[in-house]
């Protein structure tokens, strides 16, 4: 659903170049099934700012992409999500399941080589935001970014690892992914376990943001008058800043989700930060507005598609 030269896409905040990775877009999952608890009128309400990005009528099915995001800030090349990799073991998981796509590609269609990332931030463990972490070399998993630092939420490794220290247990694709994409990026010794915050340079922040899962975080971009949150799996879709109570299927605490959701949401508001979700499709990227108790949505990020080095400066009209 989306164009073969759009996969690649920059913008210029600050002193600081984004650019998007587009792995794929297209519809995905039933409400039903993704956001179980947005009545469906709300998606017919609302037909005119969801539909075709991020709403199929025709299907009723939820329209994602799978993306990530490269920011060029300081001197660093900082890689944040690694989407879902290629040829692993992902039973029960669909089109994740030994997927193929050429991540890698697009990388290098962006100018970047695996050993240009200085930084790749996991904001979280799941499948769809790990899997390129690690590449496979004479059968066994290494880390793809040979130079590159992963910053790594202590509260998933735990939960994820070994130790299962949120406690609950996890499903067997979780055991496969942390196996094939996290641990080999501990036995190269690259991986860094962070809490709370983590500064990665005088632009970008993390913090935690805790509820989908416990080391769920977000990656704070601030450079001149320009900010910007890149918030993972905070949000899947646009209703979800219209209404922020409701949370995707795979969240595993809810009630916190929901908390880090409207607490993100009002800073963005406030401060008028871009919202950089990981799977919104359209432009990707928007800014919010306060909306009474609420929230509403605000003006789209304005991206060039060539994927040059070239950026674009953001619309900013309501």
């Amino acid at each position: 659903m989306i164009a073969e030269d759009a996969r690649v896409q920059t913008m210029t905040l600050g002193d600081v170049e984004v650019t998007r990775i587009v792995e794929w877009h297209e519809p995905f999952l039933p409400p039903s099934a993704f956001l179980p608890t947005v009545p469906g009128e709300v998606w017919k309400d609302n037909e005119d700012r969801l539909a075709p990005d991020h709403w199929q009528p025709e299907t009723g099915l939820v329209v994602t992409a799978l993306q990530s995001w490269v920011l060029r800030s300081a001197g660093l090349t900082v890689l944040v999500d690694t989407g879902a990799g290629a040829g692993r073991e992902r039973p029960g998981m669909g089109p994740f399941h030994d997927a193929r796509s050429d991540f890698p590609g697009l990388l290098e269609r962006a100018g970047i080589r695996p050993e240009d990332v200085d930084v790749v931030v996991n904001t979280h463990l799941h499948l769809d935001h790990v899997g390129w972490n690690t590449l496979e070399e004479d059968g066994q998993w290494v880390p793809a970014f040979p130079r590159a630092q992963y910053l790594v939420p202590a509260a998933d490794d735990f939960h994820y690892g070994p130790d299962n220290a949120y406690g609950g247990g996890v499903q067997e694709v979780d055991r496969l992914v942390y196996e094939d994409s996290v641990a080999p990026v501990h036995r190269a010794g690259q991986a860094v376990l962070w809490e709370g915050h983590h500064r990665i340079d005088a632009h970008l922040t993390l913090e935690s943001a805790p509820g989908h899962t416990p080391g769920s975080s977000v990656l704070r971009l601030s450079s001149g008058a320009d900010r910007a949150v890149f918030v993972g799996d905070l949000l899947h879709s646009p209703v979800q800043i219209l209404d922020p109570c409701h949370n995707s299927a795979a969240c595993l605490d809810p009630e916190q989700a929901a908390a880090s959701r409207r607490r993100i949401l009002g800073r963005a508001a406030e401060e008028r930060e871009l919202l950089v979700p990981a799977h919104f499709g359209g432009a990707g990227a928007l800014e919010v507005r306060g909306n009474g108790a609420g929230f509403a949505l605000g003006p789209w990020a304005a991206l060039t598609t060539n994927g040059n080095a070239a950026a674009a400066d953001r619309d900013r009209e309501a």
